[in-house]
């Protein structure tokens, strides 16, 4: 598909919104649109009780979700948001006291409030230091202790757009045997994930941002490994080997990632990302990171010809993921007047924060650029 017919899937562009918002919240695209309005329509006036579809649906997603990430689709399995996906890992694994989990301060909450609530059990949690906002692979494994039993980070930080090396952490994590876990919600969509590659053990995500779909659902990722590992704190219905034998009460739970799928999950957040994955396999997952890259590219040299700084300036092209992000005195007034223009931005934690898709152009940027210049 050509740019200028991906861009036609989007009705916010046709109403004169420049949509810079990706790392909060997706726009739907016509396709999208259309799937939920044939789920409402089924679940209104056609199969109503019949889910046939959805299960379909359910295991294309699952596939597809393995193929993006280089896993196998029983790893898979689908919650409501990102913090309980990471709530599952934090809960089920066996703690002694004096083990240590090891964050950043520059961490979305969600990853962070799961670690921190174990603290009753006499874990301890280490915070890696940033630098300029920034914590790089060389700090994590800095700052490893003896009993660091966990890491998690994000594979894409959210304030400012820095994408970490996982393939280092995990590779150090695999040789001291450290479990080694992800929040991919800034990253997956926008960039490429391997978990093989990066000997990741567990990944978070929710596909309302990147992803295009929408809230209510996230995936998790957790390999056979560690899943043997893990003692399931909460379990459903569906979460046993024959979910169907109803009565039967002594089953065992299953061996796959769906053991942690324990009952009825947002059937339209798969309806929405089953399609909106069947958009980026047609379209191409290395020539959606390839055009998100040079957009950030594009934008953070065009920002610096007029004296804004981005807080990946100075970082190699392997670091970048969608996000672009500076801090400037006039902060608020950047983000009131250009949202003003109909120009979808975030004003976070005193930085102002962009993040175009793939389907973004330069023209856009050049407009967000020259509005810049009027404020500052």
């Amino acid at each position: 598909m050509e740019i200028t017919e991906i861009r036609e899937l989007f009705p916010h562009i046709k109403n004169g919104i420049i949509y810079f918002n990706h790392a909060s919240t997706a726009p739907l695209n016509t396709k999208v649109i259309d799937k939920i309005n044939e789920y409402v329509i089924e679940f209104s006036e056609t199969k109503i009780d019949d889910i046939s579809n959805i299960i379909k649906a359910l295991k294309e997603t699952k596939n597809d979700i393995a193929l993006m990430i280089n896993s196998s689709s029983d790893r898979i399995a689908f919650v409501d948001n990102t913090s309980n996906g990471l709530n599952i890992l934090a809960q089920g694994i066996k703690w002694e006291k004096g083990d240590r989990v090891l964050l950043n301060d520059v961490e979305f909450p969600a990853n962070v409030y799961p670690f921190l609530n174990l603290k009753k059990e006499g874990v301890e949690v280490d915070f890696v230091k940033s630098q300029n906002g920034i914590v790089t692979a060389e700090d994590v494994i800095e700052n490893l202790k003896p009993e660091t039993k966990l890491v998690s980070i994000s594979q894409v930080q959210f304030l400012s757009g820095y994408r970490v090396y996982l393939e280092k952490i995990g590779k150090v994590c695999r040789d001291k045997e450290i479990i080694f876990s992800v929040d991919a919600v800034q990253g997956l969509g926008a960039v490429k994930l391997d978990v093989t590659k990066s000997n990741i053990d567990f990944i978070s995500c929710g596909t309302q941002k990147w992803l295009l779909g929408l809230p209510g659902l996230a995936f998790i990722y957790i390999s056979k490994q560690l899943q043997e590992q893990l003692e399931p704190k909460y379990v459903g219905w569906l979460s046993v080997e024959n979910p169907w034998d109803r009565l039967n009460y002594q089953q065992k739970l299953k061996s796959s990632a769906n053991c942690f799928q324990n009952g009825t999950i947002s059937y339209i957040g798969i309806y929405a990302l089953n399609t909106s994955i069947q958009l980026f396999k047609e379209i191409g997952f290395d020539k959606i990171e390839k055009q998100v890259i040079e957009n950030s590219i594009y934008f953070i040299n065009e920002l610096d010809k007029i004296g804004i700084k981005s807080s990946l300036k100075d970082c190699d092209e392997k670091y970048l993921a969608g996000i672009t992000a500076f801090k400037h005195e006039k902060g608020e007034k950047i983000f009131k007047q250009l949202s003003e223009k109909n120009i979808r931005l975030s004003l976070r934690e005193g930085m102002i924060r962009f993040s175009p898709h793939f389907y973004n152009i330069r023209d856009e940027i050049d407009i967000i650029i020259n509005e810049l210049k009027k404020v500052i």
